[in-house]
């Protein structure tokens, strides 16, 4: 479930996307690995993150970014 991965709240962050549990801006991640950093050294540095948050949504925006045209109708 997303909620699991993302929370968005006016109360945190003033409304910025964050792993859910944290404070940490879902950005940050995408910060690290365009700059050629590992999800693990991202991890070591936000260590309110879990392993498997991270692993969920880069799964989520992989099947975002990958689905068939046939596959977004039915999705919708």
């Amino acid at each position: 479930m997303i909620a699991d991965i993302i929370t968005i709240s006016s109360e945190v962050q003033s409304g910025t996307p964050v792993f859910a549990g944290t404070r940490v801006p879902i950005k940050n991640l995408f910060d690290y690995l365009r700059g050629g950093d590992s999800i693990e050294e991202f991890l070591n540095d936000f260590p309110s993150v879990k392993e498997a948050q991270v692993d969920r949504l880069l799964e989520l925006v992989e099947n975002l970014i990958t689905l068939t045209p046939h596959e977004e109708k039915a999705a919708a």
